[in-house]
């Protein structure tokens, strides 16, 4: 097997991510890998701010810099770990960015429950059918 040479994490804040961003971290140590740490901002988040009538407004800017802000904090302890911050339907986001920059792992959490995956899909299982490179599901330890 040929060393990984970009890895892509996917995270937000949820212990699953940070599990997810922990192991990305260890194993581009491991291989030398570069690490990109990708973080989604969806049209379907609440806006940051409200216009006339109480109508929320979206702003794409305001979005993009707070999300950049947030991740630039939440990568501050990852050695060589590059922020990138992507808009649109995270897994499809996530999947189109890593196959364009020539990513060949792809790290995310698995956390969610039975229900949140009936209601809200899976995340994991979308890297898992549909990223172009392998894939690491990185699972919080039960008890």
């Amino acid at each position: 097997m040929d060393s990984y040479q970009h890895i892509a994490v996917a995270i937000e804040d949820s212990p699953g991510s940070q599990r997810a961003l922990g192991e990305a971290s260890r194993v581009a140590a491991l291989t030398g890998a570069r690490l990109s740490v990708l973080h989604v901002t969806s049209i379907s988040m609440p806006p940051p701010y409200m216009g006339e009538g109480g109508v929320f407004i979206p702003d794409p800017e305001l979005m993009q810099s707070a999300a950049l802000e947030w991740l630039t904090e939440a990568v501050a302890g990852v050695p060589g770990a590059e922020p990138v911050v992507l808009q649109g339907h995270p897994p499809d986001a996530v999947c189109l960015w890593a196959e364009e920059h020539g990513v060949d792992l792809v790290v995310a959490g698995a956390e969610r429950g039975k229900i949140e995956r009936l209601l809200l899909g899976s995340f994991a299982l979308h890297l898992s059918r549909h990223a172009t490179c392998d894939v690491l599901l990185a699972r919080i330890p039960k008890g």
